[in-house]
């Protein structure tokens, strides 16, 4: 979940596991899997790093994955 601002201020929270498309239309649109669609203050930057940051939170372990040897690797 993460945090965003309505054009008119108001904040909410957002389920960023149900993002399809975050566009600027020239405002941040961001349309959900099914369909629904909220346009946001912030930029389409600022929301992929929020989403970003929260898989990190919610998801820990790919973290890990970067110390796993891939194939060919010493």
């Amino acid at each position: 979940m993460i945090w965003l601002t309505r054009l008119k201020g108001q904040r909410f929270v957002l389920n960023a596991e149900m993002i399809e498309i975050v566009e600027a239309l020239p405002d941040t649109t961001i349309t959900l899997f099914n369909g629904k669609k909220y346009i946001v203050q912030e930029s389409v930057e600022e929301v992929v790093r929020r989403v970003i940051e929260y898989k990190r939170q919610a998801y820990p372990v790919l973290d890990l994955l970067k110390y796993i040897p891939r194939e060919g690797e010493g």
